[in-house]
Formats: C-alpha cells, sequence, structure tokens
C-alpha cells in the first residue's frame, strides 16, 4: 500500500510540474514586455509534455528510464554525473510504443524539438508570428491530452483569457509579408514540411490556422451575435430548429512549394527544384499581396493557381532561350 502511495504521489507531482510549466510557457508568450517568446516557449512546453508523459508512463507501469549503453554493464540503468538515473527526454518518449499520442500532436512536437535545435543560438525576429499557428496547436493539444489521459479536473481552459491584440486580425500579411528568415532555418522548416504527407500537414493537431472574417452578414444586429456550435446528438440540439446559412464556395486551390515543383517536374522541367522556386518568388517579389500569387494563414504561404501558371510559364521560357530538353512525364493537373 505503501508503494502505491508513493506512486501516485510521484504522478501527481509531476502532473502539477506539467501544468505549472504550461502555463508558464502561455503566460510568457502572451506577454509583451517578453522579446523572446518563441525559445521560452519551445523550452516550457517541452518540459511541460516531457513532465506529462512521465505521469502517463508511471500510472502505466512503463519504465522510462534509460539503460546503460556500455556493454560491460548490460540490463543496468544508465545514471546521471550526480548518480541519478536518466530519465527519458521528450523525443524518445514520443518514439515510445505505448506513447498515447496521435500522429498530429507527435508531428507538433517533433517539429517544435528540432526547431529548438535550430534556434537554440540564434533566433530570428518575427519568428513568433511566423509559426504562431504551431505553438497555438501545440497549447490546444496539450490541454487535450492532459484532461483525456488525466480527467476534466486538471483542465487548464479557463486559467488563461483570450488574449487582446494591437494588430487587425483579418490583415495578417500586411505585417510577415517582407519577413525573410536565415536560408538554413527556412531550408529545415521547407524540408520538415515536405516529409509530411499533404493530410499531416493539414492536420489541426499539427499548425492550428485560423481566417477571420470581421463581418458575415449585411443586415443590422446580425454581425454580432454569438454563434456557438453544438452537436446534433448532444442534449442541448434537442427540440431546436436549425438556422440555414447560405455559404458560398470562393475557396482557391492552395499549393505548397514542393507541390509546384511537383506539377513543373511532370511538365517536363525537371531541372527546377525547390532552390529555383525559392529564388524564382524572391526576384518576383512574389509574397507582395498586391500580386494576388498567394495568402499567408497563421504563419504558412500557400500559392494559388496564378502563380502555378506563372512558373510554368518562366520555365517554358527559359527552356526556349536555353534550349532545354523537355520531356513531359504527365499532364500537369493545373486546371
Amino acid at each position: 500500500m505503501a508503494r502505491n502511495r508513493s506512486v501516485y504521489s510521484i504522478r501527481r507531482s509531476l502532473l502539477a510540474k506539467s501544468r505549472e510549466a504550461a502555463l508558464t510557457a502561455v503566460q510568457t508568450y502572451n506577454n509583451p514586455l517578453i522579446r523572446f517568446k518563441s525559445e521560452t516557449y519551445v523550452v516550457l512546453m517541452t518540459i511541460a509534455w516531457t513532465f506529462l508523459l512521465h505521469a502517463y508512463y508511471r500510472s502505466e507501469k512503463v519504465d522510462y528510464r534509460h539503460l546503460n549503453t556500455d556493454p560491460s554493464q548490460r540490463g543496468k540503468y544508465a545514471r546521471m554525473p550526480g548518480g541519478g538515473y536518466k530519465w527519458w527526454e521528450l523525443s524518445t518518449c514520443l518514439k515510445a510504443a505505448t506513447c498515447p499520442l496521435d500522429a498530429g500532436t507527435v508531428n507538433n512536437l517533433t517539429f517544435l524539438i528540432g526547431l529548438r535545435n535550430e534556434i537554440e543560438h540564434h533566433m530570428p525576429p518575427d519568428l513568433d508570428n511566423y509559426l504562431s499557428g504551431r505553438y497555438v496547436a501545440c497549447a490546444l493539444n496539450y490541454e487535450y491530452w492532459l484532461t483525456r489521459l488525466f480527467g476534466e479536473r486538471h483542465s487548464l481552459g479557463d486559467m488563461v483569457a483570450l488574449a487582446i491584440h494591437f494588430r487587425d486580425l483579418t490583415s495578417p500579411t500586411a505585417t510577415n509579408t517582407k519577413m525573410v528568415l536565415p536560408t538554413r532555418l527556412a531550408n529545415w522548416i521547407q524540408k520538415f514540411d515536405d516529409s509530411l504527407s499533404q493530410e499531416g500537414f493539414n492536420d489541426p493537431r499539427f499548425a492550428f490556422r485560423m481566417v477571420f472574417v470581421p463581418k458575415i452578414v449585411n443586415k443590422k444586429g446580425q454581425a454580432d451575435r454569438a454563434i456557438e456550435f453544438i452537436r446534433a446528438d448532444s442534449p442541448e440540439a434537442q427540440g431546436l430548429v436549425p438556422e440555414r446559412v447560405l455559404i458560398r464556395e470562393s475557396e482557391k486551390p492552395k499549393f505548397r512549394p514542393k507541390d509546384i515543383v511537383r506539377v513543373v517536374s511532370e511538365a517536363g522541367y525537371s531541372w527546377f527544384g525547390v532552390h529555383q522556386h525559392t529564388d524564382l518568388g524572391q526576384t518576383r517579389n512574389a509574397k507582395d499581396p498586391a500580386f494576388g500569387f498567394g495568402i499567408e494563414i497563421s504563419g504558412q504561404w500557400y500559392w494559388y493557381q496564378r502563380w502555378v501558371d506563372e512558373v510554368l510559364d518562366y520555365c517554358m521560357k527559359r527552356a526556349a532561350t536555353y534550349g532545354l530538353v523537355v520531356v513531359p512525364t504527365t499532364v500537369p493537373p493545373v486546371r
């Protein structure tokens, strides 16, 4: 019985540390006087997730101590210089077969761990805004798994109010279009994103993306209504008559750089890769909103069909000028 109480006490302590680290991370990120937001947030959320998974593994009786890699010490646990056990770091927790997290959450945390390593000695300005969607997803994921694994009584949902902004939420591109990340960091982010499937990249647990529209109706008074979405099978929905809203289809297809490179390669321009695409975009200043070539959503840039056509036209003219051989592999689906 004493041992069970000890296990429970340690798990409770781990949960308390985890929740405090997560709250401090969000509090720091929302503090307008803090300049090192990304570094602080990523480090504290890494600690929060590590303690959370340690608490889970302990409750599931999973041994999360590193074994000694020395052949002469086979079967013994690795130790820290001070003699204590060497516990699993977050990356090891995520790779464990017993890890309870879904793929989107794992992708989000894997990205943040890599980002922490990339910005350890240099953090470019405005990275906070550029990756805010992934930071928000990390916090929402934490709340979801905290309550799912340990119950609603541990929820942090009511402890942090909605942050007030000085910037218009409808115009994110106006403030970020001139931001240029260091080449090494930009290449690392692009490589990581390209390693994900389209479904994984669009997963809201990997990056939380929203588009804000300030006014959705034309009648006075209706634009200020608060609308709550509830499930049709919930008790609150019983007896309600649904209100019909006309939705006009206006969403444009969006492409990532690797999608454009694939289309161009299939058209026969195999020499045109991600590097050439980046150079062309910078040369044309293609992310200027005035050109209408794409849109930025939560720090992630998406290209429209208009830019795909522009790239194909560029490749065609370059091939004609330099006599490059064009061997299409298939008809590109660009229309």
